[in-house]
């Protein structure tokens, strides 16, 4: 295979991540090991116009004190192989993670998909998990990701409506580049009901590790198993597939219970839906209400929120800074660790 073929396919690839298609899938349907997409993935955080090119095999020297790009290079790299393997902890940045310990406290969600069933039917599947409970949901959406309300709504009716809805910054999660303050639908979804989203670091996907691994075991125990051909067959499988797995599979991390035995351990009273129907659209939007964003601060030393770029202090640079807008007070907060770093305007539309 020649140069501009391999430079195409890994370009593809990394969209495909981007995009939000779990690293199981991609490999698969790629042809490719879980070690080249992760070298190329990898590559692709140093965000250089060239990272999809092969390095020149030439001997180089760097002499003296090495850059601050590649200290930030070596610091994402440290970071993403201690998420994902847990053998490396690079001491002195710390991530704000969300602590989950009562059944709904955070929702993770991500979607899979374009898909297709046998005959050509075009489908994007909603993945919901507990984190707390490992639960989880599977909502596919034949007509595309704008029914991402009716989607999220059959989701909280039968997983509980959560505390934190914890997502990706896939478009259809935040609402327009073009208007970042616009609060999309499901941000105004999640804030008419008292949920607060938080919207995972940039180009980071293991954040949302919890709903990656049920992506992969969907694709893995399901999409490549199940004959499907008609949207009733993919609705009732895909319900019966989630039921499976909370009644019947045992997680290490759960003391080898199933998802819904360890629910019932904790007796916890959820909180679902008013409704069998979701919402009308388009949403009003809210007047109180908050959701966050966290983002890695890189060299330029500005915090990127839904394409809109903000400075942050020095000490914030290469750490991980938290983000809430509060919609009453229209204003945006920027937090590292627990200190206020600053506070501004943040006029919402």
């Amino acid at each position: 295979m020649d140069t501009i073929t391999w430079e195409a396919r890994r370009q593809r690839a990394v969209q495909r991540l981007l995009q939000g298609e779990a690293f199981t899938v991609v490999c698969l349907s790629e042809g490719v090991s879980r070690g080249w997409l992760h070298k190329w993935w990898v590559r692709h955080t140093r965000e250089t116009a060239t990272w999809f090119h092969d390095d020149s095999r030439c001997p180089q020297t760097q002499p003296g004190r090495t850059p601050a790009e590649i200290k930030e290079i070596v610091q994402l790299v440290r970071l993403e192989l201690y998420n994902r393997t847990g053998r490396y902890e690079h001491t002195g940045v710390a991530y704000p993670r969300l602590d989950a310990v009562r059944p709904t406290e955070v929702h993770q969600s991500d979607f899979v998909g374009p898909c297709y069933l046998r005959g050509g039917i075009r489908f994007h599947s909603l993945h919901s998990l507990d984190v707390t409970t490992k639960r989880c949901g599977v909502e596919p959406l034949v007509g595309g990701k704008q029914g991402m309300i009716p989607g999220l709504w059959a989701l909280w009716r039968r997983l509980g409506i959560p505390k934190f809805e914890q997502v990706d910054n896939e478009l259809c999660f935040y609402g327009s580049p073009a208007h970042p303050r616009g609060m999309g639908k499901p941000i105004r979804l999640c804030l008419w009901h008292g949920v607060e989203s938080m919207f995972s670091p940039l180009r980071e996907p293991w954040r949302n590790g919890a709903v990656e691994k049920c992506n992969d075991h969907w694709g893995a125990k399901f999409q490549r198993r199940v004959d499907m051909t008609m949207a009733a067959d993919l609705a009732r499988e895909s319900l019966a597939f989630a039921t499976r797995h909370n009644l019947e599979w045992r997680y290490s991390g759960l003391a080898g219970k199933t998802p819904m035995q360890v629910l019932a351990a904790t007796q916890a009273k959820l909180r679902f839906p008013p409704s069998a129907e979701p919402p009308s659209e388009p949403l009003p939007k809210p007047e109180r209400g908050r959701y966050h964003v966290v983002r890695f601060i890189r060299s330029d030393g500005r915090m990127d929120v839904f394409g809109e770029r903000f400075p942050v202090p020095p000490e914030a640079m290469y750490a991980y800074v938290w983000g809430t807008i509060d919609v009453r007070e229209q204003s945006l907060s920027l937090y590292l660790g627990p200190d206020l770093l600053s506070q501004r305007e943040y006029r919402l539309r």
